[in-house]
């Protein structure tokens, strides 16, 4: 562990670990293992800095029961300074972020591992569920994941979800606690057995028809298994079933999310042979991709937010380019994909299928990337002088251009 004298790293001292019954780890593959994994943020804890003041070779022996969530929380260190105003509680600052009530002896804690095991059941309704091979699958042997729906009107949820949103500081950039006086919070939840695995949660306003996904997080030991996909699937699924609910948006998402949304996206356009031969006539593809699209002027960040084309696809089916406003508007409302998403995936479809040789149609499609640019970037591009901002819309266009190479990669 990083020691500066009498001081630490809080995300090396701070250790995890989703703590299974003794049964269910001897079901566990070789090197398969759900303890002692770090956070990727603890400023939110300890400080801008993530530094703990005053020990020696300190851990935090951070534990749940994997399901219910019980707690344990242990601190032990090879040295500690007299107490003191300059020395860190690093217990007490934690605990002040968890309920009250956790384990503090390991004992009393693995005693309500094995009971949780077998008593725990998840809040909620399930509404979806799937299969994944186990890493000791010399036997042939799946695990099975379910996805569960709930709400704070749910019994025994608000409480759940206390000792679930620790994880939203530890793993969300910026993520801060719901307010449970709000209305609208809905959450969905991964789970394998009777593990926790992950946990999303979308809100609504009182009586809107816009879902916001707000946070969503898979935890490391579940990483890179296609869990994410699966748990984005499962929500995107349920929002179209829901006849209440006319668009899935996302709050400010991180670049691996955003990564995640589009390969997901892209690939169910693809699959549905009504939208892509309506966009592309006899046409057909397979792949996928992302959207970036900043322009910089000094500090200034421009941001990419599609705007749709206009005009008909002559012979070329309704995707043109240029794109179709009216059709491509509707197919956005049948999907409930939100404005800016689908403009960006509809230019990425655009680029799959255009002929490099196509002149004609290379330059119409430059040209409708670059308006949507323009339009959502007036204000910045509106400061420079015209030499200047046609080089900034050609710059931005060719990064987006190559991000979408970059993403419909990902997906062939």
């Amino acid at each position: 562990m990083a020691n500066n004298g009498w001081t630490v790293d809080s995300n090396e001292a701070l250790v995890l670990s989703l703590v299974r019954a003794q049964e269910d780890k001897q079901a566990l593959g070789d090197g398969e293992s759900f303890e002692e994994f770090h956070p990727a943020f603890t400023y939110p804890i300890y400080g801008e800095d993530e530094k703990i003041y005053g020990y020696n070779d300190l851990v935090i022996d951070f534990r749940f029961a994997s399901g219910s969530l019980a707690q344990f929380l242990s601190v032990r260190y090879a040295g500690k300074l007299p107490a003191s105003s300059t020395v860190d509680d690093a217990e007490g600052v934690l605990s002040s972020f968890i309920p009250p009530g956790y384990e503090t002896e390991e004992e009393a804690f693995l005693a309500r591992v094995e009971t949780d095991a077998t008593s725990f059941r998840p809040i909620g309704k399930c509404i979806h569920s799937y299969t994944r091979p186990t890493s000791a699958s010399s036997e042939g042997s799946d695990a099975d994941y379910e996805v569960y729906h709930a709400t704070f009107e749910d019994p025994g949820f608000k409480e759940y979800h206390r000792k679930m949103q620790i994880f939203i500081l530890l793993y969300i950039e910026a993520g801060s606690y719901l307010n449970e006086e709000e209305d609208g919070w809905e959450f969905v939840m991964l789970f394998v057995s009777h593990s926790s695995l992950s946990r999303k949660s979308m809100t609504a306003p009182a009586e809107k028809v816009r879902l916001r996904l707000s946070q969503f997080v898979i935890l490391p030991p579940y990483q890179r298994q296609g869990h994410g996909s699966e748990l984005y699937t499962t929500i995107y699924n349920f929002v179209l079933s829901r006849p209440d609910v006319s668009e899935l948006t996302v709050e400010d998402p991180a670049e691996a999310f955003e990564d995640l949304r589009d390969r997901n996206d892209l690939r169910l356009l693809l699959a549905s042979e009504q939208f892509m031969n309506e966009g592309f006539g006899a046409q057909s593809a397979t792949t996928a991709s992302h959207g970036g699209g900043r322009v910089q002027k000094a500090r200034s960040h421009l941001r990419s937010t599609p705007k749709t084309g206009s005009g008909d696809a002559t012979g070329r089916g309704k995707m043109g380019p240029p794109v179709d406003k009216a059709w491509s508007e509707k197919w956005r409302k049948d999907l409930k994909i939100a404005g800016r998403q689908f403009q960006r995936l509809v230019e990425m479809l655009i680029m799959l299928h255009l002929d490099p040789t196509d002149v004609q149609g290379t330059r119409v499609f430059r040209l409708q990337v670059k308006e949507r640019l323009y339009r959502f970037n007036f204000e910045i591009l509106a400061q420079m002088d015209k030499e200047e901002r046609l080089q900034k819309l050609e710059e931005t266009f060719q990064t987006v251009q190559e991000d979408y190479r970059r993403l419909l990669a990902m997906v062939r």
